[in-house]
């Protein structure tokens, strides 16, 4: 069985580690927020103007006036700190956030990410985006590695748009886990529990890289 969306970001969640400043992106990655281990201290930053962002509301803990930078609502852990965009920009220009987490709409085999535009389509504008791909010490990806169609997203070379050249470090699908190597390739470190190599393989359009023994991952 692939993994659905709270999987990948469950997945990820095991990479946070103690102390460490994270942004999580649109989509995917605010699911990142419900899964921080018990008893880390991992501070989330929202490029909107707030530091110290807590797992999503109950029903009863909803204020429409604490938003991320997606539109949704979210609770603040004891300590947060609210401030101006502009600050935040400062903060992740000055490369003082270690861990970005976003969506893809692609990714090549060199890193290259396309995040944040469909040629034809409306949109308001890319956001933080290329500020944080840009400034952050490690970019990790969570995606759907194909799309609606079945097409891979894990691409030779990206056909939208980029956000960003030779900045991913780390993809999380619903098929895998994969490191990008500097000097090209997506090497596959673990599969989704129930998934073969034989069909990451077939969902995979750029260069994989495969060792003898893939194990499982454990979420």
């Amino acid at each position: 069985m692939s993994l659905d969306k709270n999987g990948i970001a469950k997945r990820i969640a095991k990479e946070l580690r103690d102390g460490i400043y994270v942004n999580l992106g649109i989509g995917i990655p605010t699911l990142v927020a419900n899964y921080i281990p018990e008893g880390m201290n991992v501070v989330l930053q929202s490029e909107n103007g707030l530091l110290g962002i807590g797992p999503f509301p109950k029903e009863d803990e909803v204020d429409p006036d604490l938003i991320n930078a997606g539109k949704q609502t979210i609770t603040y852990q004891t300590g947060a700190s609210l401030f101006s965009s502009a600050d935040s920009f400062a903060m992740i220009r000055g490369g003082h956030i270690d861990l970005t987490i976003l969506g893809a709409m692609e990714v090549s085999e060199n890193g290259d990410i396309a995040n944040w535009k469909i040629p034809g389509k409306m949109v308001k504008g890319m956001g933080g985006a290329m500020d944080l791909v840009a400034s952050a010490k490690n970019i990790i990806v969570a995606m759907q590695q194909v799309d609606k169609y079945g097409k891979s997203k894990m691409l030779k070379e990206c056909s939208l748009p980029l956000t960003g050249v030779g900045c991913v470090k780390k993809i999380v699908t619903e098929l895998g886990v994969y490191e990008v190597l500097p000097e090209g390739g997506f090497r596959l470190l673990e599969r989704a529990p129930g998934i073969s190599v034989e069909e990451i393989v077939a969902a995979t359009e750029g260069k994989l890289i495969v060792g003898e023994d893939v194990p499982e991952m454990v979420i």
